[in-house]
């Protein structure tokens, strides 16, 4: 189910997200907490793509599968693109697709220490609009930042940023964890007179 579908209802949506399991750990590490989870009904779960190169990237699309396959609940799956090239990223949206995956965060990324960035897939945007031309039955969503990205200079350039996002393919934003609700509404206010 694409997860667009639990936005502009009554209920409000409300999602979880999950880490695979790192290191050695089975897949099957997940599937308690999936468990847990699923009694709850949320709107949607997503699923990680080794944070910070924490190596567990392969199994995002397992526990995405998994969770779908075994608790019906609506997954969406996240994929960073910083230090991939086009094969590698062809090669997980066709995983994706055999498992059923329809929903994908497209990220950029966290650096990793010792390596350099591919090139190819600089920002969320290269990403988001190469899925967007490979795979359109996927969902893409896309990050925001209320307080405003890191690396962006001002919240004027960042929502500048976001908008070249939105226009590559996301269709729906996942904001970033905020502190203070007046960040929320001054984004939200900005994102609206940028077109977003």
């Amino acid at each position: 189910m694409h997860i667009i579908d639990v936005f502009g209802g009554e209920k409000l949506p409300v999602s979880f997200e999950i880490f695979p399991p790192k290191g050695d750990l089975p897949v099957e590490e997940a599937r308690e907490v999936i468990g847990g989870l699923a009694p709850l009904s949320p709107s949607f779960v997503s699923v990680t793509y080794s944070a910070g190169g924490s190596g567990n990237s392969s199994r995002t699309i397992d526990v995405a599968k998994m969770a779908q396959d075994e608790y019906g609940l609506n997954m969406m799956a996240h994929l960073t693109c910083m230090n991939a090239d086009c094969a590698g990223i062809d090669s997980v949206l066709a995983s994706m697709k055999a498992a059923g995956i329809e929903n994908v965060l497209a990220l950029r990324g966290d650096y990793i220490d010792g390596e350099e960035p591919v090139g190819r897939f600089n920002h969320a945007s290269d990403l988001a609009a190469y899925i967007h031309d490979r795979k359109p039955d996927l969902k893409v969503f896309g990050a925001c930042y209320p307080e405003g990205h890191y690396s962006a200079a001002s919240l004027d350039e960042d929502i500048g940023n976001l908008k070249i996002k939105v226009d590559a393919g996301v269709t729906h934003l996942i904001s970033q964890l905020f502190y203070d609700n007046d960040d929320f509404y001054r984004f939200l206010d900005k994102a609206h007179a940028a077109g977003i």
